[in-house]
């Protein structure tokens, strides 16, 4: 069984016969590993479908595969990819890492200015995270909403994190900043044009006559040179 069985999509509203599914194998799922997640109800998974900010997969026989839903917090300043799950029978496919990466990209493409974040014990779910390029963080970086806190309270580590005063827990907290990743991209970008001295010349020179005399359809070049250059 490999990925190119499965049909990875965005929700739609017409998939809500499938939440009463998914909240029983998320729970499932949560108990195996021994831990809590905040729990939510078919009529909260089939509200998240309707409004086109879920990632639902099936089998390419139209068997239910796997799922993911995004919530916003501190008023859309923040974003978490939730409730990930994928059906037993359908592990070890790289199905979790292609619902995430999907609902990674819908997140950036509703909330392009908010900050991604997840709390997890999982080490896939870590290395998936990274590839997509979430970096460890504190606890203090992420939302101080008390809405996304309240969730932890169905965790069976919820009284560390009572103890250790919200600052760690059990889950490592990580976290992608869209603002930081466009800096990083940009000095990446420059540094390795700058090992090629031709080449970076005839850019900087474009850059100039940009500069001294803009061109009527030439904002978006501009505007990438701007960001390559200025930083």
């Amino acid at each position: 069984m490999d990925i190119n069985e499965f049909i990875v999509q965005v929700a739609i509203a017409e998939h809500h016969v499938f939440a009463e599914q998914i909240v029983t194998e998320m729970a499932e799922s949560a108990k195996a590993r021994g831990t809590g997640i905040a729990k939510r109800s078919p009529e909260y998974v089939a509200s998240k479908m309707k409004e086109g900010k879920a990632v639902i997969a099936f089998h390419k026989d139209g068997t239910w595969a796997g799922f993911c839903y995004i919530e916003t917090w501190s008023h859309g300043q923040f974003v978490a990819n939730s409730g990930l799950i994928v059906a037993p029978e359908y592990r070890k496919a790289g199905l979790a890492h292609a619902i995430k990466e999907k609902v990674f990209d819908l997140s950036r493409t509703l909330y392009p200015k908010a900050k991604i974040f997840g709390l997890t014990t999982g080490l896939a779910v870590m290395k998936i995270n990274s590839d997509l390029g979430y970096e460890p963080v504190t606890y203090s970086e992420l939302t101080q909403d008390e809405e996304f806190w309240k969730g932890c309270q169905s965790c069976v580590n919820f009284e560390i994190l009572k103890m250790k005063e919200r600052k760690n827990c059990m889950c490592t907290a990580m976290l992608y900043d869209p603002a930081t990743q466009k800096h990083d991209a940009a000095k990446k970008f420059a540094e390795e044009l700058q090992k090629k001295p031709k080449l970076y010349e005839r850019f900087m020179r474009i850059k100039q006559s940009l500069v001294v005399k803009p061109k009527p359809k030439s904002g978006l070049l501009f505007f990438l040179f701007t960001l390559l250059f200025n930083k």
